[in-house]
């Protein structure tokens, strides 16, 4: 099986300004952090991409166009199914107290709860008061599939990936250690950003050396390595694929290193109001999100 070679280096979604309509793109800078910048209110410029961000074969043009809004970089409909591992860092096993893992611990999340760059991550009122339920922050290397994957082996694994975004696996822990299954405590609306660019698999040739970090509030809270991860981005797929067919644009979060909030003396966790973002390297950038907590008179919008 041949590795997945795309046209792009880095794509981004967004709303361009010439058309107000969303389009796909190859950011014009190589070395710009697309989501710092469109923090910041910097102008971004994308040569314009012809096709679907899951078609190897989408073109880049030599169309520019301006970001006006930067979105997730796949939609809703475009990922299909989040598959998440938990407890996946042993530096974030030790300080959890907990015991390494002998297989991948997998969950999922609805597709409901991803947002993208700058969107509010909203917690629900359903959950609140926040010093109860425990809403924390968790930096992810987050994996999209390219191409069907069914009964991988590991030396081929990677041969299946199209691209790397980051991912913020909002948790809220109250209700995860109430029971064994994570789904619902990690899978509320709009509480899951991703991006800010996907960056192509022939770019990270070595998804075990990347850095990330979680930053809230201006304070460095998580600062990890994708080399302690307990089970490799290899053996992830692999697993995961036995008996099942891992579709085109799905993605795979992989696990968060230490830092949590939950476990610190007293525990920290995230409020309405604060600055929240996640930073994953090897070109991926930056995420931004706000957090805000819902009112009782108002509706999470999808």
């Amino acid at each position: 099986m041949s590795p997945i070679r795309t046209q792009w280096t880095r794509l981004i979604r967004f709303v361009a300004a010439e058309s107000g309509q969303v389009h796909i793109g190859e950011p014009v800078d190589p070395k710009l952090d697309v989501g710092l910048a469109v923090h910041q209110r910097k102008p971004v410029k994308a040569y314009e991409i012809i096709g679907s961000a899951l078609d190897p074969k989408a073109q880049v043009t030599k169309n520019v166009l301006t970001v006006k809004e930067l979105l997730a970089p796949l939609s809703r409909e475009e990922v299909g199914l989040v598959r998440c591992l938990g407890l996946n860092y042993a530096d974030h096993a030790d300080e959890a107290k907990l015991a390494k893992p002998a297989h991948p611990v997998l969950f999922y999340k609805p597709v409901t709860s991803l947002i993208g760059p700058e969107a509010p991550v909203t917690i629900p009122k359903h959950v609140q008061p926040v010093e109860k339920h425990l809403p924390d922050y968790e930096v992810e290397l987050t994996v999209v599939i390219g191409k069907p994957a069914k009964n991988v082996s590991e030396a081929e694994a990677l041969d299946y990936v199209l691209a790397y975004t980051a991912g913020n696996d909002i948790s809220f822990r109250y209700h995860q250690m109430a029971v064994s299954q994570w789904n619902f405590s990690k899978g509320f609306d709009n509480t899951t950003p991703i991006g800010p660019c996907l960056v192509a698999a022939h770019a990270i040739p070595d998804p075990q050396q990347v850095p990330l970090k979680t930053v809230v509030n201006g304070k460095t809270l998580q600062d990890g390595t994708t080399a302690d991860q307990i089970f490799n981005i290899r053996q992830t797929i692999a697993f995961l694929s036995q008996g099942t067919t891992l579709l085109p644009g799905s993605i795979i979060m992989t696990g968060t290193p230490k830092g949590v909030g939950f476990v610190k003396k007293p525990p920290m966790y995230l409020k309405n109001g604060d600055d929240m973002n996640v930073w994953v390297g090897a070109g991926i950038g930056t995420l931004f999100n706000p957090v805000v907590e819902e009112r009782a008179n108002e509706k999470a919008k999808l």
